[in-house]
């Protein structure tokens, strides 16, 4: 997405007012954009989350990187917010749900079975991505499905590695889409975001210590930034 003047919405009201939830159509299917790095699915009650890569942090201190302690915890807790905001019955992951092997600690281990007890009714499905196939599959005691991709779910194929599919349509991680604004003066920010298009959806990467792909949007493509707790659909102009 090449770099455009910013112009973000500042009214609290009309169609494209920031708000932290957005609706969308894809694929025919109503579904809701959530700011916290989230899709999900109202009639097949499905929350979808990409790239969470738990255990990075871990990971990077194994190699002598001094990363912050904490992203886990955080991460956990987001998702339980939006299992309990949209009352999901399955979770899930497109791709990437571990980020290595050096990060499945066991401070990862004890916090994701603790919070798998506290939502034992949740289905949670990991559609395995390249870091998943690096880091092995899960402990059968954190009670996940793990699948291959594509991953049926009609009309949605639940993919990591993007694909725009003949039929059906495709909800997708890996890329970590993101968008470049300019303001008028120097400064400019990089935002993650959602980019919707007519066969498949790029969703933004769910895990904090992530980073961001600049992407250049189809002129067909709709793209929804987010900046903080909302959401900005951005006008053709600024894609």
């Amino acid at each position: 997405m090449s770099v455009a003047t910013l112009q973000l919405p500042t009214s609290p009201t009309g169609p494209d007012a920031a708000r932290d939830v957005l609706s969308a159509s894809c694929g025919g299917e109503a579904v809701e954009l959530h700011a916290a790095r989230a899709l999900y699915w109202p009639r097949g009650r499905t929350l979808f989350v990409a790239d969470v890569h738990l255990g990075k942090g871990a990971a990077f201190r194994a190699g002598g990187i001094p990363l912050p302690r904490g992203a886990t915890a955080d991460d956990l807790a987001r998702l339980a917010t939006l299992v309990a905001r949209t009352r999901a019955g399955t979770l899930c992951v497109l791709g990437d749900f571990l980020h290595a092997a050096s990060g499945r600690v066991p401070a990862l281990d004890t916090a994701f079975r603790a919070w798998r007890d506290a939502h034992s009714g949740l289905s949670v499905r990991i559609v395995r991505g390249n870091h998943d196939a690096r880091a092995g599959d899960p402990p059968t005691a954190w009670a996940v499905d793990v699948v291959d991709e594509p991953h049926a779910l009609p009309p949605f194929l639940a993919c990591h590695i993007p694909q725009a599919p003949r039929t059906g349509y495709a909800l997708c991680g890996h890329v970590h889409p993101g968008v470049r604004l300019a303001g008028r003066g120097r400064e400019s920010v990089r935002l993650p975001c959602f980019v919707l298009g007519r066969r498949r959806a790029l969703l933004p990467a769910f895990g904090r210590l992530t980073g961001l792909a600049i992407l250049a949007a189809s002129p067909e493509d709709t793209v929804v930034a987010i900046a903080g707790n909302r959401l900005f659909r951005l006008p053709p102009a600024l894609q």
